[in-house]
């Protein structure tokens, strides 16, 4: 009878102790950004471009262009970059003081950064005064989803009056990358970005190696 009451109470502590783990996690990732983050953020700006661009500027093309951003996020002189480099295979002339643009772009950042959500089921790590050692985390269930979010459009004006010629629609994208982890040692990846780091494989290959074979 003794040996029943103390497996009960042990399968009791038990339960008590996992369903204490479980829990439903959201925070906005660190400033400062993991490889996978910067790659969810470069992807969703590359996205955001239009494959057939048009006439979505009310620019002639051959024009010289003067570039400024504005947001509220630091990673906006990043995407400037990159939208210079766009402007200037649509045919614009990017220049980098504007002395002899004939139109100004602004560029307004309304979201531009990666987001982290996930859920964990099972038992956080443990440290404690009371035993030399510290438990590790024990995952029955753990998902962690990253998206990186970009949304932004561009405002035209004409120089060197300063007149305002017309905005165009926003440019919007996202990249995800989701993790889970299952009975402790299985896990798992679903991305849609074209390459990622690789951790803890046997069969590691190297970064462009891997490029190689998807190349071939």
């Amino acid at each position: 009878m003794r040996t029943i009451d103390f497996l009960q109470t042990l399968a009791l502590a038990t339960a008590i102790i996992l369903l204490a783990g479980c829990s439903t996690m959201q925070r906005n990732t660190q400033s400062s950004r993991t490889a996978v983050e910067q790659l969810l953020l470069s992807e969703a700006v590359k996205r955001s471009f239009p494959n057939e661009p048009g006439e979505f500027l009310p620019i002639p093309r051959g024009a010289g262009v003067a570039i400024t951003t504005v947001g509220m996020t630091p990673d906006q002189a990043f995407l400037q970059q990159v939208l210079t480099g766009w402007l200037g295979q649509q045919g614009y002339l990017v220049q980098k003081d504007g002395k002899d643009a004939t139109h100004r772009v602004d560029v307004v950042v309304e979201a531009l950064g990666t987001e982290l959500s996930g859920t964990f089921m099972g038992m956080p790590p443990v440290q404690s005064q009371f035993i030399p050692f510290s438990l590790p985390e024990l995952a029955l269930y753990k998902s962690q989803y990253q998206t990186g979010y970009a949304k932004f459009h561009l405002n035209v004006f004409g120089l060197p009056a300063g007149n305002f010629l017309g905005s165009t629609s926003a440019f919007l994208a996202d990249a995800y990358y989701n993790d889970y982890t299952l009975l402790f040692v299985l896990s798992h990846t679903f991305t849609d970005l074209p390459s990622v780091p690789e951790m803890g494989s046997f069969n590691r290959k190297p970064a462009g190696a891997r490029g190689e074979n998807k190349s071939e």
